[in-house]
Formats: C-alpha cells, sequence, structure tokens
C-alpha cells in the first residue's frame, strides 16, 4: 500500500518560527512593494486600454452628438486674490451650454464685492451669498440647488479649469446613464520650492498612477474635490455632501459606489492648482486627508460585510493595509530608539534602520513606478519638465511616506476618540510661497 504524501506543514512551521521583528519588517517591505507593481500595473493598463487612444491630447476631446448643459459650480471663502482669475477660466470654457455659480460662503474679505462685479458683467455666472460661513460641504449643497441643469463640475475657488476639462467630464455622463461621478487631474501650480517640485511627482506618481489602478478595479476611494464632476440625480439619492466630515470628497465617493453609482476618472479633463509649499501648510493638509479616510472607514465600514458591494473590498483594503503599514514602521523605528538605551530580547531588536538589500529594492520599485507614472503623464507636462522632475522625485519616499506616516498615526486616535462630529468649516491653508493664506479646503471647527 503506497501510503499517502505528508501534509506540507513546512511553510506553516517556517512562518510560526518568524520572530516579531521579522514579521514587521516583512510587513513593511513587501507592502510597499506589492502595492507598488499593482499600481504600476493597473495604471499601465489603463493608460494602453483608454488613454493612448486618444492621440489628440487634452486639447481634443472627442465630439458629442448630444451634449446636455452643465453647471460650474465654485464655493469661495475668502478668495480674494484668486477668485477673479478662477471665474475667468470657468467663464472661458469652451463647452455648448453652460453655467457658473459662484457660491460665497459668509467671506470676511472683499470676495462678496468682486463676484457681484464680475456678475454684473457677464450673465452667465451668478453669485449666491450665504449670510455666515457654513463650510463647503453645505456651500456645495447651496450651488446644487441653485443650478438649472442636472450635472454639476465643482472646482475650489482658486483653482484654474482648462477650457476644454467639462466637455472630457460629459463624454463620460453622456455614454453611461449609471456615471454618477468624474473626477479629473489636478496638475500643480508652484513649484518654486523643493516641496512643491516633490507634490508635482506626487500627484503623477502616487495620486494619478491610482486612480488609473482603482478605475481598473472597479473603484475609486476618492474624487479629486478640486475638479469633480456629479449628476444630481445620483448627490440627491445619496443626500449630497455630508457637513460633519473633515473630507466631502472621500465620504460622496464612498455613498455613491456603496449606492452603486459608477465614478470615473478623466485624465485629460485638467485643472490647474496651488499647493502648500511649508510643512506647517502641508502638515494640516494632510491631516485632514487622514482624518477623512479614518472617518469614512468607521463610518461605513460595516457596510462593506456585503456581496453585493464586493467591487469596493479591494479599496477599502488597500487602504486598511496603508494604515497598518504606518503603524509598523512607526514600531520598527521605536524598537530601533528604545534598542539603543535599554537591551531588548534578539526577537525583538532593530539592528539599523539603514537600507539593505531590502531597502535597495524598495528604492528601485520606487524609481520604477515614478517612472512609469512620469511617463504616462508627460503629455500633460512640459516635455523639458520631465527629467527635471524625475530628478526630483527621488526624495519622494523620504519625505512623503514619513509625513503620512506621521499624519495617519496621529490622526488614527483623534479621530476614533473623538465623540461626536461638528460641522467641517473652511479655514485659510497653505498655497504656495506668495500665496500663503489662501484658502481652499476646510478643518472641523
Amino acid at each position: 500500500m503506497v501510503s499517502p504524501p505528508p501534509f506540507p506543514t513546512g511553510w506553516i512551521a517556517g512562518i510560526l518560527a518568524l520572530s516579531p521583528r521579522d514579521i514587521l519588517f516583512g510587513y513593511a517591505f513587501f507592502y510597499p512593494l506589492m502595492m507598488s507593481w499593482m499600481w504600476m500595473i493597473g495604471g499601465l493598463w489603463y493608460f494602453i486600454r483608454w488613454e493612448l487612444p486618444q492621440r489628440g491630447g487634452p486639447e481634443h476631446p472627442p465630439e458629442l452628438r448630444h451634449a446636455p448643459p452643465a453647471s460650474i459650480l465654485i464655493p469661495c471663502f475668502n478668495e480674494e486674490q484668486n477668485v477673479r482669475d478662477t471665474v475667468a477660466y470657468a467663464l472661458a470654457t469652451e463647452y455648448p451650454q453652460f453655467e457658473v455659480i459662484a457660491i460665497n460662503d459668509g467671506s470676511k474679505d472683499r470676495t462678496a464685492q468682486i463676484l457681484d462685479e464680475l456678475a454684473a458683467q457677464d450673465p452667465r455666472l451668478r453669485v449666491v451669498h450665504l449670510g455666515a460661513n457654513q463650510g463647503k460641504a453645505l456651500a456645495l449643497r447651496a450651488g446644487a440647488i441653485s443650478a438649472r441643469h442636472e450635472f454639476l463640475i465643482c472646482i475650489d475657488g482658486d483653482a484654474l479649469l482648462h477650457p476644454r476639462a467639462v466637455a472630457w467630464m460629459m463624454t463620460h455622463f453622456a455614454a453611461g446613464g449609471r456615471v454618477g461621478a468624474v473626477t479629473g487631474n489636478p496638475r500643480i501650480l508652484n513649484r518654486s520650492s523643493l516641496l512643491g517640485k516633490l507634490q508635482v511627482g506626487e500627484f503623477s506618481s502616487i495620486i494619478g498612477l491610482l486612480k488609473r489602478a482603482q478605475r481598473v478595479y472597479g473603484r475609486i476611494f476618492t474624487v479629486s474635490g478640486v475638479i469633480v464632476g456629479y449628476r444630481r440625480t445620483a448627490l440627491h439619492r445619496v443626500g449630497y455632501w455630508s457637513e460633519d466630515m473633515s473630507t466631502e470628497d472621500i465620504d460622496i465617493s464612498w455613498r455613491l459606489q456603496m449606492d452603486h453609482w459608477d465614478i470615473r476618472y478623466e485624465p485629460e479633463s485638467l485643472c490647474y492648482i496651488y499647493m502648500p509649499e511649508t510643512f506647517r501648510g502641508l502638515w494640516r493638509q494632510r491631516m485632514r486627508w487622514a482624518r477623512g479616510g479614518v472617518e469614512v472607514l468607521r463610518k461605513h465600514g460595516s457596510k462593506l460585510f456585503s456581496w453585493r458591494r464586493r467591487r469596493f473590498w479591494l479599496v477599502a483594503l488597500e487602504y486598511a493595509a496603508s494604515v497598518v503599514w504606518s503603524y509598523v514602521i512607526t514600531l520598527v523605528i521605536l524598537l530601533y530608539f528604545v534598542g539603543l538605551v535599554v537591551p531588548l530580547p534578539p526577537s525583538w531588536r532593530v539592528a539599523t534602520l539603514l537600507p539593505q538589500w531590502n531597502g535597495v529594492m524598495l528604492g528601485l520599485t520606487a524609481m520604477a513606478q515614478f517612472g512609469v507614472s512620469l511617463l504616462i503623464d508627460r503629455r500633460y507636462e512640459e516635455r523639458r519638465h520631465f527629467l527635471r522632475n524625475y530628478f526630483w522625485i527621488i526624495w519622494y519616499p523620504m519625505a512623503f511616506w514619513l509625513l503620512t506616516t506621521m499624519t495617519t498615526v496621529v490622526a488614527v486616535p483623534q479621530t476614533l476618540l473623538r465623540q461626536r462630529p461638528t460641522r467641517a468649516r473652511w479655514v485659510s491653508p497653505d498655497r504656495g510661497i506668495g500665496r500663503s493664506g489662501t484658502p481652499g479646503s476646510e478643518e472641523r471647527g
């Protein structure tokens, strides 16, 4: 009689024999390695499948047989420095029929007077004045109620809309009745500092590549609140934007997709924005992003345990894994410094934080990811800036991975321990050197 083969317990025993340090280092190494390759493969697939055939670029959107009218919503709070340019670019939109609605959310500067002056000069611009600062979510709701059209293109009060961005978004809405939102492609204008240059690469290699890959998965974690189009019917079904969330764009993205509306990414729909160029401004922005992610997971996480929402599982799992990774990295760093002053057991001792062979592999993978993303994004940048951006992005892991880790570690307990949600209101974040104090974001007040 032939005896059955032995049960393959060798690999199980090997896993059980791993020390806590080995498990921490394994997760810290394999998570970013695996995700980088998933983003590269998904991003390249999206580029080859949908983006590459559109050889005309942002200047040449497809012609629509029927171009439904659209309303461009611009919520504003203390935007006197930027609102003239923002409204001028919105009114320069090249689309058959549209209107522009600026919502003055209780501004304390000259924003209200400037908007009234502009409205008197162009009948396509209407202004809605809110008596007191209510927050971006309520301002957007006021604009949606005032809009005459079904499709709402929402931009920030300091954003500059590409003339054909609306046309690109409307190609998706016209193509499918289940398209609830279309998120565009923000491009950074201020690049005078190292932080500005790093963010150019970040929006390409991380945010742009991630949205392409997530579109291939079938679900997108969040739209870009600075440029996004909505179908008003979809917004009405889910109750519009939440007033008690740090990031209304993440929350509305989850609620739309949980209601089985499709969200699409259109990289040809461009919008030019200013980003923080001081560490304080960047910290405040990323803390808001981190809190927003934790809030939506806390609010909607229990709803994911449904087979009907299975297409959202991968995106939610990806986010949860990134939160765990931030805590793992923090624990590794703490173990190293504690081990310098207190003897630790060998299974917990971290000998060095300097890159070893695994660090070299991660570095090479990161550079491959940056190369793929910048190669895809070269059509949206001046060719002479391509290699320059690639040089600056070399420093991205050292700066932004550490920043993301710190904001996540701080934001998780801060958000989970907050018992009662409060309304998110506008503040004045850093919008680049020489533009500090120009608002376009929110914090809880």
